[in-house]
């Protein structure tokens, strides 16, 4: 292992890649940020002393430029289509370059059998990477997102209403992980292959929250009462139809409403919270506090004003005569792989054996399969 490694950073101007990125080049990493343009983030990540490699991560020769002279990369997939295409791109110029260490953003509900494709996907993407023989992995499996609920920062923020479909409001079925502490593990990973290969880990925050509690929170911050208010699955989709979200597309709202289902049957819950972001990251992990006061101070539609309650009461109005899309509809237009039995998570007997503490050994150590994985390797070394 080198001792002054050179650490790609894929998607580096994105939610945990930059966060990554800063923090690597904070302790005195080389650090190389693949993005897709050079703009604002970009520019902060140069100033802060990053080399900017800029390309598409979906084409093999720019892959294949980024990853040269790199001994270490963080992978992080966009949450978009073509997902497994990205990871095959990614492994086989990490492959070709022989890199030593990677750290790879999967998923908390990651399975053969899920529903979503997208997580599929990332399933396959986790396995593919643990066939490379010259290459140690580390997976950090991530849950539902803090920055999830802030989808609905205007309404609750404006209208005081913190309105998403996450079944029963008293239930705690979330400890939600900051960008930052993500990236914290990441950064942990990526520094200390030693330690860290052939590990599994799941950031979170420091406690289960329930949507009450997460709706209160962001009261205290907004200064204003907020009013948690379980809507249909269907009045969701609507909405983020209607608002379109920065990078959401019709592909990511298929399978929005899965997780979203994930969220009401308690998955994101199962095994929280965990210490993942204190052992490997070094630092406490976040408040849900912590985290809504920076987003609350860096958001303009945070502010309470006539002209933003204007703004949401007009978002509001666009919501209800939006038409509401189909899903089933959008995946078979676009040609998404479906399964015959797709399972969700505490369904599949794979699934809870290697992530529900209840069912057996604690999910915080060797990756699902490291052992075949291990063979393979030494066989094909």
């Amino acid at each position: 292992m080198h001792d002054n490694p050179r650490i790609l950073v894929t998607s580096a101007a994105g939610k945990t890649g930059l966060q990554t990125a800063l923090q690597l080049l904070e302790k005195g990493y080389s650090v190389r940020a693949f993005v897709r343009r050079d703009d604002r983030r970009a520019e902060r990540l140069r100033r802060a002393g990053g080399e900017i490699f800029v390309g598409d991560q979906y084409n093999l020769a720019d892959m294949r430029h980024a990853m040269r002279d790199v001994q270490r990369a963080y992978h992080c997939a966009p949450t978009a289509p073509n997902g497994l295409h990205f990871g095959t791109v990614f492994a086989i110029a990490a492959h070709e370059n022989a890199v030593e260490h990677v750290v790879t953003l999967s998923q908390w509900l990651a399975a053969p059998d899920h529903p979503s494709v997208f997580t599929r996907e990332v399933w396959l993407n986790d396995a593919v990477l643990d066939l490379m023989p010259q290459t140690t992995v580390t997976h950090v499996n991530v849950g539902w997102f803090a920055d999830n609920y802030f989808m609905v920062l205007e309404p609750a923020a404006q209208l005081g209403l913190l309105t998403m479909p996450l079944g029963d409001g008293e239930t705690r079925k979330n400890a939600p992980p900051s960008n930052e502490d993500i990236a914290a593990v990441n950064v942990g990973a990526l520094i200390d292959p030693a330690t860290h290969a052939g590990k599994t880990y799941r950031p979170t925050g420091p406690e289960l929250m329930s949507p009450n509690e997460i709706a209160a929170t962001m009261a205290k911050v907004l200064g204003r009462r907020v009013r948690y208010q379980d809507i249909s699955e269907a009045m969701f989709l609507k909405a983020v139809t209607a608002l379109q979200p920065p990078g959401f597309t019709d592909a990511a709202l298929t399978q929005l409403r899965l997780y979203v289902r994930e969220y009401q049957r308690g998955a994101f819950a199962v095994g929280g919270p965990t210490d993942a972001v204190e052992t490997v990251g070094g630092r406490a992990p976040e408040s849900f506090e912590t985290i809504t006061r920076r987003v609350a101070a860096q958001r303009p539609e945070a502010v309470r004003s006539a002209a933003n309650k204007t703004a949401a009461l007009r978002n509001f109005m666009k919501i209800l005569v939006t038409r509401k899309p189909d899903p089933d509809a959008i995946e078979r237009r676009r040609g998404h792989v479906l399964i015959a039995d797709p399972a969700f998570c505490q369904d599949s007997a794979e699934w809870r054996e290697s992530h529900d503490p209840s069912s057996g050994p604690a999910h915080h150590g060797p990756a699902a399969g490291a052992d075949n994985v291990s063979a393979l390797k030494q066989a094909t070394a």
